[in-house]
């Protein structure tokens, strides 16, 4: 990926740490993943009972409960203690490790069969986030990239985008795929991506949505008179419905690490 600017680098560390203060609406409101995703990454990664997997930025457990239960030795990450401590709750999976950490921080005295992070990439120092991902996994592991987003139905799609575009005092972000599906493809740290999209209709309570929305980067960013004026207009565009049609469009890319000229990284101890 591109280098960042010093403003852009300020502005991702900000915006990263604000979601911690609102784990428990984040916990409530925001979606899993499907199974069907995290099956698709263990069976392309080949891994199979006893697998050392890394979860970046595991969040309260949207995309860990799907990890858990298969028998891995999981090791799931986030900078925020209380999505730590919210994930723990969620996860009742005794060889899943939880840890605050951030990836940058990350200690490079393990290392895995598959690392995943699902809408948090992009989080990470680009400086940092491939290169460190090569570095942690075994010859043959795998790197599974993963993000989700709901799509509204028409009109509500375009007066919510209407109401961003409003409150929002920089530009809004361009469609296209992350800079990091690019960055992946293009890397020779990796092999060639496997991508897939997967869609599920979902129907949401009116509360629920509003607190997807309200959980997002740039919603916590606003000032309080912000956040509470784009509440209030949400509120009242979404009032005359109990339930809203969502579509949830999931997004995976992923690839092998490449031969690397070092020494193999040898296998895991017994336990």
């Amino acid at each position: 990926m591109a280098a960042e600017t010093e403003q852009q680098r300020s502005r991702r560390e900000q915006l990263r740490c604000l979601f911690d203060d609102v784990a428990p609406l984040y916990d409530a409101t925001r979606q899993g993943y499907p199974a069907e995703i995290a099956d698709t990454v263990c069976a392309n990664a080949g891994i199979g009972r006893g697998a050392d997997v890394l979860e970046i930025g595991c969040g309260t457990g949207q995309l860990t409960r799907q990890l858990a239960g298969r028998a891995f030795h999981l090791t799931a990450i986030d900078i925020g203690a209380a999505m730590i401590e919210a994930a723990r709750r969620n996860v009742a999976d005794p060889m899943a490790v939880f840890q605050v950490c951030s990836f940058e921080d990350f200690a490079d005295t393990e290392h895995f069969d598959l690392i995943v992070s699902a809408t948090a990439f992009h989080w990470i120092d680009p400086g940092v986030g491939l290169a460190k991902a090569a570095r942690l996994l075994r010859p043959g592991g795998w790197l599974a990239l993963l993000t989700t987003e709901e799509q509204y139905p028409e009109p509500l799609r375009t007066r919510l985008r209407e109401l961003w575009t409003r409150y929002n005092r920089r530009s809004v972000r361009s469609a296209g795929q992350p800079a990091w599906v690019t960055a992946l493809q293009e890397t020779a740290l990796f092999g060639e991506t496997v991508e897939l999209t997967h869609t599920r209709a979902l129907t949401l309570p009116v509360q629920t949505v509003l607190g997807v929305e309200r959980t997002r980067a740039t919603f916590l960013s606003y000032s309080e008179q912000d956040k509470a004026g784009f509440t209030a207009d949400l509120t009242a565009l979404l009032e005359r419905s109990s339930r809203i049609d969502v579509v949830q469009e999931t997004f995976l890319a992923m690839a092998p690490v490449t031969e690397r000229a070092r020494a193999p990284i040898p296998a895991r101890p017994s336990r």
